[in-house]
């Protein structure tokens, strides 16, 4: 526990910073966060990191983000450029390894990549945005933060009715309902110290993330229990992979936008 509360103080406080600098700062670490990710999504996957597979999966991957870094803003290539050819070339190198590297893994390749690629794009969009990109990104992530923390001790003080036991067995309906609470209440009092959202619109964006942050989580779990491992990753002490970490915000930013919040 120890570690797990340095390693997390210490994370916090520099991607804090480097969320307050944006620009190429930001953009350079969630390029890296991108590609660990994508890297833990296929070794979980068992698809070897030097293959044709990979290789295409993160030049999707990549052909996502990187129009949207600060430092290629100036990239013009739509996600159709590069789906559809390497949807096809996929298809064709699983006829070449003769089922070796089967229909499943195509997926899989291709999943990991947009759903990794889209999540950390929208992650970006949002910082980026011209009006109030750093508070709203400050909102997120605080807000989940809250959730987490809220889901924890409240589970832990009062919870007794398993939220998805198939999925995730520690989690309760009780500590799901502290998060979603605590995260209300957290960007509400953001808002109150530097926003000028309306109580609607606060409300609206505390319940998504508090609501679609649970669902990243969820998700993430499933992903690990079907692949059989307990960690996406080790590069975080006592916290596990970059998915462990991130897989509320890869929800939560895109839903936001989606729903038009943002």
């Amino acid at each position: 526990m120890k570690q797990r509360i340095v390693t997390g103080l210490i994370g916090g406080i520099i991607f804090i910073g480097i969320v307050y600098l944006g620009n190429s700062w930001f953009s350079l670490l969630v390029l890296l966060l991108a590609l660990g990710g994508l890297y833990e999504f296929l070794r979980m996957a068992k698809i070897p990191l030097f293959s044709m597979a990979s290789l295409f999966s993160f030049i999707l991957m990549l052909g996502i983000l990187l129009p949207n870094v600060a430092f290629a803003s100036s990239m013009e290539l739509s996600v159709g450029d590069v789906l559809l050819p390497v949807m096809l070339l996929l298809f064709i190198y699983s006829v070449w390894r003769k089922n070796q590297f089967h229909i499943e893994h195509v997926a899989l390749t291709i999943l990991g990549a947009l759903y990794i690629g889209y999540g950390f794009t929208y992650m970006l969009a949002t910082r980026n945005l011209p009006e109030h990109g750093l508070l709203l990104t400050f909102l997120v992530v605080f807000g989940i933060w809250a959730t987490d923390t809220g889901a924890y001790f409240v589970g832990k003080a009062v919870g007794r009715r398993k939220l998805w036991p198939a999925i995730s067995p520690n989690k309760t309906l009780e500590g799901s309902l502290g998060g979603l609470v605590l995260a209300v209440l957290v960007v509400a009092l953001l808002n109150q110290l530097g926003g000028s959202f309306s109580f609607g619109q606060v409300l609206g964006i505390g319940l998504t993330i508090g609501i679609a942050g649970q669902l990243g989580d969820l998700v993430e779990s499933a992903i690990k229990r079907h692949f059989g491992v307990k960690d996406s990753g080790q590069i975080l002490p006592g916290h596990g992979g970059v998915l462990d970490r991130f897989d509320s915000l890869l929800f939560v930013f895109p839903i936001l936008h989606l729903s038009g919040m943002i």
